[in-house]
């Protein structure tokens, strides 16, 4: 067997570098290759079109093994398992206690209990978790924040209670002042104290985190990969140093700091991200010498005795928010499948699946049995739990490994030399950069040079919103933004898909639904892929599209078009043909709808000057573009 394989190796002569350049500079016939096949990532790094074994060549990626520092390949050493995890809104805690005890048994083995301040107390805690046995798996909480303490004082008390080995049990209390200043606008910036308490309150439990990284709100409002990233390493240093400088150990404040970050749609650079997460967290936990605690004999620890253990990123991922869509909402089945399994194969400690109607209802049984069951597939079906790191030795997933990390890194000693984290919260320069790229992936959208399937392409013709409404995030005081004043900048968590939502809706609710109609005529592949394209375009804001197979005259089509009430009229044809057909059908139609060429043309000038005025291609931004035609339509 082993002479056959070298003997096909061999059959096969070893193509360089330079060689495959000379192809690919051949096949692009003069076109420059930098602009026709390097990608130019939002990260602020390229992406070039193909790597080689060579392109590893000194990369710090490679060097170590599963579970070991500086855990780029993970912090699991023998399989890639992670905690399923679903949130749960607690209203009543007897009816709470009991849908997790009925989906404890449908695959869950991690809860996320958000929980009322006012309505905690030992009672209230031994309600929720009766009968849940809290040593087989991760139970995680959140609160008001000025109540966190309070909470975690009530845990400790029932667990001891409960007589459970305090070692095993795994979760989080959420305490992250910083991310509620981003999100709420609210002064907390005087956490230490409250901070320190909570970390030697759960002291006695090693594996229960409670100092958190909320990067999900920044995924939630838009941010780039490389911001998310490099925000969130600034963000976890800021508590370890603030907590270290109060006297706490850096190996207690350490193992008690949990990251949860988003999940994008960017499939290859959340895998790189994750891994790039692990690798600069460990190098910085490094730098505060963390002494180890364990016996002599303790294998993970350098010669200083400092505690590699403490340098392990315990992170949670969940699916981003921000490009969910209330249209077309299935497809967000699609959206929340990859970024579940990136995650997954990036080796997280556990993942939430968004339900896919979150945009518009509060998510009933059968979304939430559906987001539990696309983790379990991804396990059960496809084993992604049983193989750690199956990026590694990725020529691309590498190099995307540590172009994330050089540009999170600059990002995070950016913010360091200015003060750190907490200082850049206080001025709002964290809020506005992430505004920024809010703004920028609106715009990205608009253009359609980021895709929403089913909202800004392809949508699907003949859906009705019909009840369904968006349901957006609430100011602080639960009313009108403008009214209430705030000491800090907020996020902006406006969605992907907002803008295009309210047009669509828009329409449906004047009443009105116009009608485009496709005049189609002259050469058969231009005029049918124009036709496509346009009724792709018009569809984005509800309109009633209707193809047609062709026309031999432009009278001919201006007729049926009137016949079937056309309140649009979109010419479909070759550049060429414009000059003929365009003008003589602007003429028929004589302003008895609106009339739109579907190209630019060479001649679009000459046909400007004859009065023509809508043209719609690839370059026009198709949200003002849709904007306009409602106001000429007379939809408000």
């Amino acid at each position: 067997m082993a002479d056959s394989k070298e003997k096909l190796f061999s059959d096969f002569p070893a193509v360089s570098t330079e060689q495959w350049m000379e192809k690919i500079t051949a096949d692009l016939k003069g076109a420059d290759f930098e602009k026709k096949l390097v990608w130019r990532t939002n990260e602020g790094f390229k992406v070039k079109p193909f790597y080689r074994q060579e392109d590893l060549e000194g990369l710090k990626t490679t060097e170590g093994l599963p579970g070991e520092f500086p855990y780029v390949r993970g912090t699991k050493k023998n399989d890639n398992t992670w905690f399923v995890r679903q949130e749960i809104k607690v209203e009543c805690p007897k009816e709470a206690n009991a849908k997790a005890l009925d989906i404890l048994n449908k695959g869950v083995d991690s809860l996320g209990f958000y929980v009322k301040k006012k309505d905690l107390s030992p009672e209230y805690i031994e309600t929720l978790l009766n009968d849940i046995c809290a040593e087989c798996i991760e139970l995680n909480f959140s609160t008001c924040q000025g109540h966190t303490v309070e909470l975690a004082k009530l845990l400790v008390a029932y667990f001891q209670k409960k007589e459970y080995d305090l070692t095993k049990l795994q979760g989080s209390v959420n305490y992250d002042p910083m991310g509620k200043m981003m999100v709420k606008g609210k002064d907390l910036s005087n956490f230490i104290t409250t901070a320190k308490e909570l970390v030697e309150v759960l002291a006695p439990l090693p594996k229960f985190r409670c100092i958190c990284v909320n990067a999900i709100e920044l995924n939630n409002a838009g941010s780039y990969i490389s911001q998310e990233l490099g925000y969130a390493l600034a963000w976890g240093n800021e508590y370890l140093s603030k907590l270290v400088e109060a006297g706490v150990p850096a190996a207690l404040v350490a193992k008690k700091i949990k990251f949860n970050f988003g999940i994008s749609s960017n499939y290859f650079l959340e895998i790189a991200k994750f891994r790039a997460a692990r690798m600069l967290w460990a190098d910085i936990v490094k730098e505060y010498h963390p002494q180890c605690n364990c016996q002599p004999e303790c294998p993970n620890k350098a010669e200083d005795d400092t505690c590699f253990c403490a340098c392990k990123m315990v992170a949670h991922a969940e699916t981003s928010t921000f490009n969910l869509t209330l249209f077309d909402a299935h497809v967000n089945l699609l959206r929340t499948q990859t970024e579940a399994m990136s995650a997954a194969l990036a080796g997280v400690n556990s993942i939430t699946v968004t339900p896919f109607d979150k945009t518009y209802e509060t998510p009933d049984d059968f979304s939430e049995r559906i987001a539990r069951n696309q983790q379990l597939l991804l396990k059960e079906e496809c084993h992604f739990n049983k193989v750690v790191d199956p990026a590694a030795g990725s020529y691309f997933i590498e190099n995307l490994t540590i172009s994330i990390a050089t540009q999170a890194w600059e990002l995070f000693l950016k913010v360091e030399d200015e003060g750190g984290m907490l200082e850049a919260v206080k001025a709002g320069k964290v809020q506005e950069a992430i505004n920024a790229s809010n703004k920028a992936r609106h715009d990205s959208v608009s253009k359609r040079k980021e895709i929403l399937l089913g909202t800004n392409q392809y949508p699907n013709f003949n859906e009705k919103a019909g009840e369904k409404a968006p349901v957006e995030a609430k100011c602080c005081c639960g009313g009108n933004h403008d009214n209430c004043e705030k000491p800090f900048a907020t996020l902006n968590f406006d969605r992907a898909a907002s803008q295009f939502e309210a047009l669509r809706l828009q329409t449906e609710k004047s009443g009105k639904r116009p009608k485009a109609f496709m005049l189609t005529i002259g050469n058969l592949a231009m005029r049918q892929a124009r036709a496509q394209f346009s009724c792709n375009f018009l569809a984005c804001a509800g309109y009633e599209v209707i193809d047609n197979l062709g026309f031999p005259t432009v009278e001919a089509g201006v007729e049926a078009a009137m016949k079937a009430g056309a309140d649009i009229v979109v010419i479909c044809s070759s550049d060429d043909e414009y000059a003929e057909y365009a003008i003589p059908a602007f003429k028929a139609l004589d302003g008895r709808a609106i009339f739109i060429v579907a190209g630019a043309p060479a001649c679009m000038e000459e046909l400007k000057a004859a009065g023509i005025e809508n043209f719609i291609h690839v370059r026009v931004n198709v949200l003002d573009t849709l904007k306009e035609y409602n106001a000429k339509l007379g939809i408000k």
